[in-house]
């Protein structure tokens, strides 16, 4: 099983990787090189899959996502979520800012591509809600 452990880089958020199922993403994803980030966030992803815990929850907060992020959103996501085919449960929680609508329909077309329900999150002060985790850019 893989150690707990967290990635952030400049303009990308931070991943939060727990061997105990709970994966978090929060921040701003605003491109730069993401495929060398999220090479070392996949290895991990495909290690975790080799023993995955009985349930994983994703919590995605997202502030800012470009559309060529999308497809790395997706990708990461759909491995994630292949828990269910050793008969695990994966819970995918996506939040967004009340009035996003971008972040929303950012999630509800990944949800869809993936044929995977996500819980989807309003959240009327994300400062107040995450003073320690979610910041404004």
């Amino acid at each position: 099983m893989p150690e707990k452990i967290v990635f952030s880089e400049k303009n990308t958020p931070v991943v939060s990787l727990n061997p105990n199922g709970m994966i978090t993403i929060k921040g701003r994803s605003a491109g730069g090189n993401l495929h060398s980030f999220y090479e070392q966030i996949d290895n991990w992803v495909e290690e975790y899959l080799s023993d995955p815990a009985d349930l994983t929850c994703v919590d995605v907060y997202l502030e800012y996502l470009k559309g060529f992020d999308l497809k790395i959103y997706i990708s990461l996501l759909k491995k994630i979520s292949s828990v269910k085919l050793k008969n695990k449960k994966c819970l995918i929680n996506w939040y967004y800012e009340e009035g996003d609508d971008d972040i929303l329909d950012a999630g509800e077309c990944i949800s869809l591509m993936l044929r995977h329900p996500f819980n989807f999150i309003k959240i009327s002060d994300p400062e107040h809600l995450f003073p320690n985790n979610f910041k404004k850019l």
